[in-house]
């Protein structure tokens, strides 16, 4: 039964976590290792849960989604507008989508191992918090989704491709790059999470399938991970709600003391033998 309880736990901290620029891998391996000493949840289960914090971008997006595949799709058979700002925001998706996929199987190892150590995490959790910062001040905030070229749609492409890194953060990232680029926070906000789905998603499947070969892979096991999946799935769209209304009126000062209070706290943890760095 303890399975199934670090597992809803696990799912709970996905789903508060997913959204905010403060990395939900960092806080899934941080309390999974509180919660299993010694036993990291795995990139697996992680990539995994993630499907259902997706899931409920889906579910919240949905009509932007559908308008965005549908006019992508006439545009391409030539029965829309090709420079429709919708056609051209599904076309970003897909160019921004690419670095992901390349690094992330081209660094697999690295990301299932060496990159987990907390050590890595505590550090990322800091330094890029500060970037954050450091973006969301000298941001112009003049641009929007509509503004965006191919050169921004690639580089946001790339900062989301660093979140393979637990402690980076996929919206911290992206948010990071739209600030410095010059895009609202809303935009860079709606924009993160539309281009994680195809990511994400990707990655949940190809998660599911590694899994299935590798059953050792599966600290947890399957029943306790679909339930961790449902409860992002539900909470999430909670989330949504509330950081997409937030962003609209303040700044994200209050994530960077707090993604920079958490690497100091996980470096004493690291260094006082609390926590295993792997």
């Amino acid at each position: 039964m303890y399975d199934w309880l670090v597992a809803a736990v696990l799912g709970i901290v996905q789903a508060l976590t997913e959204f905010l620029p403060i990395s939900s891998s960092a806080h899934v391996r941080i309390v999974g290792e509180l919660m299993l000493p010694g036993s990291d949840p795995g990139a697996f289960f992680t990539a995994i849960i993630q499907i259902g914090t997706e899931a409920a971008v889906v579910v919240y997006f949905w009509r932007d989604i559908v308008t965005i595949i549908s006019k992508w799709c006439k545009a391409l058979v030539g029965k829309h507008d090709r420079q429709d700002p919708e056609v051209r925001l599904g076309w970003l998706i897909i160019v921004g989508s690419i670095p992901i996929v390349i690094i992330g199987l081209l660094f697999q190892d690295y990301i299932e191992g060496a990159l987990r150590s907390l050590w890595i995490t505590a550090t990322m959790l800091i330094v890029f918090g500060l970037i954050i910062g450091i973006a969301d001040w000298a941001g112009k905030r003049e641009r929007t989704l509509e503004d965006m070229n191919w050169g921004q749609g690639i580089l946001f492409g790339l900062a989301q491709a660093l979140a393979v890194i637990p402690g980076v953060s996929r919206s911290g990232g992206t948010i990071m790059a739209g600030r410095f680029m010059g895009f609202d926070r809303p935009s860079a906000a709606r924009y993160s999470f539309l281009l994680a789905i195809p990511a994400v998603v990707g990655s949940g499947l190809y998660g599911v399938a590694q899994t299935l070969g590798r059953s050792e892979a599966m600290v947890l096991g399957w029943g306790p991970t679909m339930l961790a999946t449902v409860i992002s799935f539900a909470l999430g769209l909670v989330v949504i709600h509330w950081f997409l209304k937030y962003v609209e009126t303040k700044s994200f000062a209050i994530f960077v003391w707090y993604r920079v209070a958490l690497g100091i706290v996980l470096y004493i943890l690291l260094g006082t033998g609390v926590l295993a760095a792997i």
